[in-house]
């Protein structure tokens, strides 16, 4: 099931991947405070609503999701982390060790929004990182590998948007590179894991402006799902609704700019639309960024002047 808000953030369900139900009516005397509260409280109780969703889809048309206006389907996660270099680049690069960051839930943009470039970030150069992100569906803390994924709720797609490249000797930690505002679009929807028989095998495809970037599948993921889930677990205390982004294969990644338009398309979930903003114009070099491809296939390659690697 594919579940997203729309419009005036109304929670639906996506049908024949064209229309989208509007399941409203099954959550009457449900009381929530915004749209975060209510898709958490779905999540945590998804097999008390998942029948009532599935009649009303069946019985029900919809509207087509050509004329709504998709929102994100996580609005402000409680924690959002991102797994550092967690890919081998197509098997080019030794395994690397598993890290993580965490990321601003004000990051958070969905389908149709803009990610802005702030004039006050002075990167040197801006990247899209196509991911796949988990969502949490239960509570979890020390959690093994064996019980990690009985623990996800599903799946969505996640743009990391970075900055790079700031002054040469200066300090940069993953927060100045990775939490502005608008640099995590999100979506478009939430496919639930009974859909996505392998979350190892799900393609990711990030155009620009139609021009071809990032193609790759999860199946060159470093540090697979539940092992992810158990590193962080260990440290933290996950809960319904939090998200975990899995990392990018670097090879493709390219600048972003001024009146960029991006399309993801993530296997299973949908196609994510953003466009990019920014008030001081800056440029770059058009294409793949191959310099920062050839770094991310060496082992331990550095990142000097680029910032934190993710």
């Amino acid at each position: 099931m594919k579940l997203g808000f729309f419009n005036d953030w109304t929670l639906g369900v996506v049908k024949n991947d064209t229309h989208i139900v509007d399941v409203s009516e099954t959550l009457e005397g449900v009381h929530a405070h915004g749209p975060q509260e209510l898709i958490k409280l779905v999540i945590s109780h998804f097999e008390q609503v998942r029948e009532p969703f599935r009649k009303l889809a069946e019985v029900s048309e919809g509207v087509p999701l050509s004329g709504v206006r998709i929102r994100p389907p996580i609005p402000r996660p409680d924690q959002i982390f991102c797994m550092a270099v967690n890919y081998l680049e197509f098997g080019q690069r030794p395994m690397p060790e598993i890290d993580a960051f965490q990321k601003s839930s004000d990051c958070v943009i969905g389908d149709g929004d803009v990610i802005r470039l702030d004039p006050d970030c002075h990167a040197s150069i801006f990247h899209h990182e196509a991911e796949l992100a988990v969502v949490m569906g239960a509570d979890a803390k020390n959690v093994s590998q064996d019980e990690a994924l009985d623990k996800v709720f599903g799946y969505t797609g996640f743009i990391d948007v970075s900055a790079r490249g700031f002054e040469p000797g200066g300090r940069t930690s993953f927060f100045q590179v990775k939490s502005w505002p608008t640099f995590g679009p999100m979506g478009p929807f939430i496919v639930t894991k009974d859909e996505i028989s392998d979350p190892h095998d799900v393609s990711l495809h990030i155009t620009n402006n139609g021009e071809d970037r990032q193609a790759f599948s999860t199946d060159d993921m470093a540090h697979k799902i539940p092992e992810c889930i158990e590193f962080i677990s260990r440290i933290a205390h996950l809960r319904a609704g939090d998200v975990i982004s899995t990392g990018t294969n670097h090879q493709g990644l390219g600048a972003l700019q001024d009146g960029d338009r991006l399309e993801f398309a993530v296997g299973g979930v949908g196609t994510l639309r953003v466009s990019v903003e920014d008030p001081a114009k800056r440029e770059w070099r058009r294409g793949v960024d191959e310099e920062m491809a050839a770094r991310m296939r060496q082992a331990g390659g550095s990142s000097q002047g680029m910032g934190p690697r993710s």
